[in-house]
């Protein structure tokens, strides 16, 4: 077993749909883990926050659980959500050890809900769900601060049926998403089964429950990826870039590994080269005692993973959300310069030759788009991180195919000449979706291509010709010839004018000149309608007679159309005259519009 110092603290990422308790949640593991009187036991990072493991096991109330694990305490990333998660990454993965994902017991699943939980498959990273707001259940009697079991004792019968049912939802959905699970005091083996846990992040129910899971999770699978070396030089990635007043651009990153100090040399990922620079601050937030204070943050001589800090250094304008940080030496700079860049080049997307545009805020952002993307068989034609720019709308409005003149954006803004040349003739027909949701984007732009291919189909029917059959009535011939007028009767498909007719011998004998109805003149007559039809070619006696049946005459390039691209389109008696046509003329070549 390995040494505890040696033990980075597991990096916790919260997860699920908006207004289900992430924010809430980290708050009462922040606020009420904090030790009366020991102010500060509760370590504030950028972008993180610290919980050590004796304040851990004092809110559990077992001062003995303390020998128990291993790992120093639990590192919970504040920025709440999917979008944290697949930003941070390390090398081949995400780079949150655990996560929680957070379901509103009373709503059930979202679309986030489905979306981190997808995203947590692909990754394959331990988690928890956190069943939230059982307070809001109705009847339900709150316990400040309770374990669940405490709690759940403590309501009635009525109150417990009702958890009861609401958990089994939640199981079941699990279920359907390819999860099994159960509530988490009735798991016996965690490797095959998903815990649950009831709790409140406002009345604080269960939270000792979410916080020994977590240790529990972290014991059990994550030991040997928790080994850091403590000296070592500081690997880390890159949270996010940011303007703070009086500093310019800075990096929040989350140190993984190894030592970061003021004056270190780091190497950073970028879409360019990588950017080499050296630490000019490391900084901290202050503590709330110190908020007097004009800056919000202290500076610090060094860190040690894992930790969240704020670097201030030269050159970090075009660093990139999601790239990896480096500590590098003379001897190592141009190594760690050539692995940074294979790192960000690994990301390079493989696009294909037409398709969607896709903009996302950060490496990982992008990376999570074109998975999604090209699962849906969606091919992408660009995938950058970045706002959407001038470029960017020009280039997809050079796309012909409706489908692919399209701009998926993730997490990003539009610069204001690309939103002007879109609002223009030029860019008027390019489709624009931004939103913040994965899955979001992905059903507008499903339902965007439904659209197109119905208005692609009603297109086709309107040029197209159509099968159609009918039979000259008897004691209906208006005149013989130049043009013949007959009474008919539509048997099949629609007769229209302009159309050539045909024998059902296959010989094509004239042309529908006119239709009509009642006296007035009609452009088509579908099945079962009886019409005066002109047509023109024909002489009523010589190459018809009454009580001929005869087809419309598809051309042959028409005919493929509508065997191979829109037959589910047509009608039951469209298809029964398209078969019967295709019959006649496949008599003498079996091949005719295949």
């Amino acid at each position: 077993m390995a040494d505890k110092k040696n033990l980075r603290t597991p990096i916790v990422c919260v997860m699920g749909h908006v207004d289900h308790g992430k924010t809430t949640l980290l708050d009462k593991i922040r606020g009420t883990t904090i030790v009366s009187g020991e102010a500060g036991a509760i370590t504030q990072h950028i972008g993180a926050t610290e919980v050590p493991i004796n304040v851990i096991v004092e809110k559990l109330g077992d001062p003995k659980l303390k020998d128990r694990f291993l790992v120093p305490g639990l590192l919970f990333i504040d920025t709440p959500g999917h979008h944290a998660f697949t930003t941070l990454r390390s090398r081949g993965g995400a780079l949150a050890d655990l996560a929680i994902v957070v379901v509103d017991v009373n709503e059930g699943f979202k679309p986030q809900t489905f979306e981190s939980l997808q995203i947590l498959k692909r990754f394959k990273t331990p988690f928890v769900v956190v069943a939230n707001k059982i307070d809001r259940i109705g009847g339900w009697l709150p316990y400040k601060d309770l374990p669940f079991a405490a709690t759940f004792k403590k309501q009635n019968e009525q109150v417990q049926a009702r958890l009861d049912m609401k958990l089994y939802e939640v199981i079941g959905e699990l279920y359907n998403q390819g999860f099994a699970a159960e509530r988490y005091d009735r798991v016996t083996d965690f490797q095959k089964s998903l815990g649950v846990i009831p709790a409140s992040a406002v009345t604080g129910e269960g939270i000792p429950d979410v916080l020994m899971m977590l240790l529990g999770l972290a014991q059990k699978f994550l030991e040997a990826n928790l080994e850091y070396d403590a000296t070592g030089p500081g690997v880390g990635t890159v949270l996010e870039v940011k303007e703070e007043k009086g500093l310019g651009a800075t990096a929040d990153v989350i140190l993984y590994d190894g030592t970061l100090k003021k004056g270190d040399t780091v190497v950073i990922g970028s879409l360019g080269e990588p950017i080499q620079t050296k630490v000019r601050a490391l900084l901290k937030p202050r503590e709330l005692s110190e908020i007097r204070y004009e800056s919000r943050f202290q500076q610090v001589k060094s860190v040690k993973a894992a930790v969240g800090v704020k670097i201030s250094a030269p050159g970090l304008e075009d660093a990139l959300a999601g790239s990896p940080l480096r500590v590098a030496d003379e001897e190592t700079l141009e190594e760690i310069v050539r692995q940074v860049k294979s790192e960000i080049d690994e990301v390079r997307i493989d696009t294909d030759s037409v398709g969607i545009m896709i903009k996302a805020d950060t490496i990982g952002s992008l990376e999570a788009l074109v998975h999604e993307f090209k699962k849906e068989k969606v091919p992408i034609r660009k995938a950058e991180v970045g706002d959407i720019s001038h470029r960017d709308a020009v280039e997809a409005s050079t796309v012909e195919d409706p489908l692919y003149s399209v701009i998926i954006g993730f997490s990003v803004k539009m610069h204001a000449d690309a939103k002007e040349f879109l609002q223009g003739n030029s860019g008027k027909d390019v489709k624009v979706f931004m939103n913040d949701v994965i899955y979001r984007l992905i059903e507008d732009y499903q339902a965007y291509v439904k659209v197109q291919q119905e208005l692609a189909e009603k297109k086709i029917f309107e040029t197209i010709i159509r099968p159609g059959k009918f039979k000259i009535l008897p004691g209906c011939i208006f005149r013989q010839s130049k043009p013949a007028v007959v009474g008919v009767r539509v048997l099949g498909g629609i007769v229209r004018t302009n159309a050539d007719v045909m024998l059902d011998n296959g010989t094509v004998v004239g042309k529908v000149k006119g239709l009509q109805f009642d006296g007035e003149n009609i452009s088509d007559a579908r099945a079962g309608k009886e019409v005066a039809m002109a047509i023109e070619g024909v002489t009523v006696g010589r190459q018809v007679k009454e009580e001929d049946v005869l087809f419309i005459n598809v051309p042959e390039r028409h005919a493929k159309v509508l065997e191979h691209e829109i037959y589910d389109s047509l009608s039951s008696d469209e298809k029964e005259t398209l078969e019967s046509f295709l019959v006649i003329k496949r008599r003498d070549n079996p091949f005719w519009a295949k």
